[in-house]
C-alpha cells in the first residue's frame, strides 16, 4: 500500500532553518509527483511546494520562494523540503502528499486532489 511519512518537523527560532522528509512506499519513485502543504491551526491547508517525478520541475508558492528548496532522491524514493529563514508565519504542520497530476501552480492550489497523504510533521517557528 502507498504511504507517506514525513519527518523533520520540530521548534526552531525566526530565521533558522530545516529540513523535512517525506518518505515514500508502496510506489516507484517516478510514479506520482509530490507536494508539500501545510495547514495552520483554523486556517485552510495550503500548498507549499511540488515536485514532479519525471524531470524534477519544481513550483513554489509565492510566500517561500527564495526561501525553501524542494528536491528529490529517487533512489531513497523521498523528497525533501529545506527551508531556511524560518519566520513564524511557516508554522503550520506540514503535509507530504502524492497525486498523479502534474506538479505545478495549479497543483499547490488543489489540495483536495491529492490521492496519498502523510500524517504530517510539526513545524514551530518562535523566540
Amino acid at each position: 500500500q502507498v504511504q507517506l511519512v514525513e519527518s523533520g518537523g520540530g521548534l526552531v527560532q525566526p530565521g533558522g532553518s530545516l529540513r523535512l522528509s517525506c518518505a515514500g512506499s508502496g510506489f516507484t519513485p517516478d510514479y506520482y509527483d509530490i507536494g508539500w502543504f501545510r495547514q495552520a491551526p483554523g486556517k485552510e491547508r495550503e500548498g507549499v511546494s511540488c515536485i514532479s517525478s519525471e524531470d524534477g520541475t519544481t513550483d513554489y508558492t509565492d510566500s517561500v520562494k527564495g526561501r525553501f528548496t524542494i528536491s528529490r532522491d529517487n533512489a531513497k524514493n523521498t523528497v525533501n523540503l529545506q527551508m531556511n529563514g524560518l519566520k513564524p508565519e511557516d508554522t503550520a504542520v506540514y503535509y507530504c502528499a502524492a497525486s498523479s497530476l502534474r506538479c505545478s501552480l495549479s497543483y499547490l492550489h488543489n489540495y483536495y486532489a491529492m490521492d496519498h497523504w502523510g500524517k504530517g510533521t510539526l513545524v514551530t517557528v518562535s523566540s
